[in-house]
């Protein structure tokens, strides 16, 4: 596998994600309002290493991510998220810290409470919401400890 990793086609979440790695996150991870993560993912018909910044929330020791995209009204769903459906294992960075995490998506109740959680955190998702066709999936990030 190689170690080349693809950015985001959209040259700002490209720039964003550069200037996040280059400070450890001083310069990235407080960006449009609320925290902010970088995930590498694999993608899915690739096999290449694919790099995104996104929201992020905590639940606990998990990281909740949205998978809205980027443009609102959109019916696609992100690549990312699509990536993480395959290929459940990733990279993340928040601020400094690097980890690899594994992808899962809630439903019921769970989805409903980290759901109003992300809301809460980052508004601009109750907008998405309402140009959205169907309910816009919510993904739970959980490290997985390396093993010794």
């Amino acid at each position: 596998m190689t170690h080349t990793v693809t950015d985001s086609p959209d040259p700002s979440v490209t720039d964003h994600v550069r200037r996040y790695l280059a400070t450890d996150g001083r310069d990235g991870f407080l960006e449009g309002g609320t925290t902010n993560l970088v995930l590498t993912t694999v993608g899915r018909r690739t096999g290449l290493r694919r790099r995104t910044g996104l929201f992020f929330g905590r639940d606990g020791d998990r990281l909740v991510l949205v998978a809205s995209g980027s443009v609102p009204g959109r019916t696609e769903l992100p690549q990312w998220y699509r990536n993480l459906l395959a290929t459940p294992e990733a990279q993340v960075q928040v601020r400094a810290d690097r980890f690899r995490v594994r992808a899962r998506v809630p439903e019921g109740a769970e989805y409903q409470r980290l759901w109003q959680l992300m809301l809460a955190q980052a508004p601009v998702y109750r907008h998405y919401a309402r140009l959205a066709a169907q309910p816009i999936p919510v993904v739970v990030l959980e490290r997985i400890e390396e093993q010794q």
